[in-house]
């Protein structure tokens, strides 16, 4: 299962350099006052990371909870 997982990570490892080499173009992110200017791919594997992030504590909080109520039950 572990090489199935690899396999994987560096299938979409592959998959985004690819995505970064063909997409260079910039574009301008805005958020209340602030604006910035980035390649699209910066943007993009900005967004994945904080989506990774999130996830990863959603997925943290969720196993918490289940632990905190199977100790208290």
């Amino acid at each position: 299962m572990r090489i199935i997982y690899l396999a994987l990570i560096i299938l979409l490892a592959g998959v985004t350099a690819l995505f970064a080499v063909q997409n260079l173009q910039t574009v301008t992110v805005s958020f209340l006052n602030w604006s910035v200017t980035l390649p699209i791919a910066l943007v993009v594997l900005g967004a994945y990371a904080l989506g990774m992030a999130s996830g990863g504590s959603v997925l943290a909080l969720l196993r918490w909870t289940l632990r905190q109520t199977k100790k208290a039950g």
